[in-house]
Formats: structure tokens, C-alpha cells, sequence
């Protein structure tokens, strides 16, 4: 899935983005509030990590300013303020989720991956379709038990459509899942997974709906 980072700390937020992509998501990153305002008008992500304290401003305020418009994207705040009024103010402005500095990678990934999923409106950690079984905290995969050799934007693929199983997703659609802003993307890599997938799973397990885009059927 392909998040946001607000994050003013350079260090930080390379380390943030890089750390992430380990852990399955793509991670695109800002320093500014008003990066982030672009970046969420002209990009669509999945969910926000959202500094408190930013050069031009605090992130309260554009979480202010999401709520006010409607935006339900998920949002997790970092604050070195980790006072509790500092907590209750931050999610009685409208976060989901709240970490202070400093924090621990993996449980950084874990909480956005509940948050995720509870803006889903899904309980269960693991994704389920047809025999197929994905984790996505482990990035491993399974069918009627058996282990799948997935390569990382394989998985993310696989992981896009099962999510969401009869949805058509484009090849841009995909491509934004599978990239941030600063990598380069061939013009066939979607074919390319996806045929490698076909490859494993079977031609019939993603259907191409011509012009379109891709999907996997819908009944569960």
C-alpha cells in the first residue's frame, strides 16, 4: 500500500521511507505542510504519517483541514510531544493512530497495517481468497497451504487485487502501489508480474479485462 510520510527530518524520513518499503508498503515522503497539501491533491495513497511539528506549520492543521473536506484517509501522527493531553488532542483532532518519538520501526508498520485494516472495515490480519492466504506483516503467501515464492512487487500485486477481489485495477492504478516518486518505472512492469504470477498461480487466477485493467473474481 502507498503511504504519505510528512516528516521535516531528512535522516528520519529517508530512513522512514526505506524502513517502510521493507515492510511491504510504498512510502513517498515531504518535508512541508505545503508539500503534503500537493502531494495529497495530485497522489492517491492509502494513508498519511504525519508529523506534528513542521517548518511551516502543524500537522494538526492539515489533519484539521482533511476532516473539514471529508477526507477519510487514514492518518497516524509522530509527535516528540508525547504527553497524554498531547495524545488526546492529537486523536480528538481526527487521527486514528498516534506514536511518539522516538519509536520502533516494526511497530510503526504494525499500527499502520491495523489502521489499514480498520479503515477496510476488516478484522482478520491476513487476507484470504480462494485458497490463497497472504500476510501482509510477514509478506508471505500461501495456496491450500503451500508456500508461494513471491517477489516483493509480485506480492504487492497479488496483495492489490485479493484485497479487493472483483475491483478493476488499472495498470496506473497498480503502478502506484508498486512506486514512489523516485523510482523509475518501465513501461510493461505491471505485464511483467502479473505474467509472472499467472506463471505460479495459473493463467486463469488474474483475469485481463481488455483496455481496462486487471482483477481477480469475486466470490471469495
Amino acid at each position: 500500500m502507498r503511504l504519505l510520510i510528512v516528516e521535516d527530518d531528512p535522516v528520519l524520513s529517508d530512513g522512514l521511507r526505506v524502513g517502510l518499503g521493507l515492510s511491504g508498503f510504498t512510502a513517498d515522503a515531504v518535508g512541508t505542510l505545503a508539500d503534503a497539501r500537493a502531494a495529497l491533491r495530485d497522489s492517491d495513497f492509502a494513508g498519511v504519517v504525519l508529523d506534528v511539528m513542521l517548518p511551516d506549520g502543524l500537522g494538526t492543521t492539515l489533519l484539521a483541514e482533511m476532516r473539514a473536506a471529508g477526507q477519510t484517509l487514514p492518518v497516524l501522527l509522530l509527535t516528540a510531544r508525547d504527553r497524554v493531553r498531547d495524545r488526546v488532542e492529537g486523536l480528538d483532532a481526527g487521527a486514528d493512530d498516534h506514536l511518539g518519538k522516538p519509536f520502533d520501526l516494526d511497530e510503526l508498520a504494525a499500527r499502520l497495517r491495523a489502521m489499514l485494516r480498520r479503515h477496510q472495515g476488516r478484522a482478520r490480519p491476513l487476507l484470504h481468497w480462494n485458497g490463497i492466504d497472504l500476510d501482509p506483516a510477514a509478506l508471505t503467501a500461501t495456496r491450500d497451504g503451500a508456500a508461494l515464492r513471491l517477489s516483493r512487487r509480485e506480492f504487492a500485486i497479488l496483495h492489490a487485487l485479493v484485497d479487493q477481489p472483483g475491483r478493476i485495477l488499472s495498470r496506473a492504478q497498480l503502478e502506484e502501489r508498486l512506486y514512489g516518486w523516485q523510482e523509475d518505472v518501465e513501461s510493461n512492469t505491471v505485464e511483467v508480474h502479473v505474467h509472472h504470477l499467472r506463471a505460479k498461480l495459473g493463467r486463469d487466477v488474474i483475469q485481463t479485462v481488455r483496455g481496462v485493467g486487471y482483477r481477480v473474481a469475486g466470490a471469495a
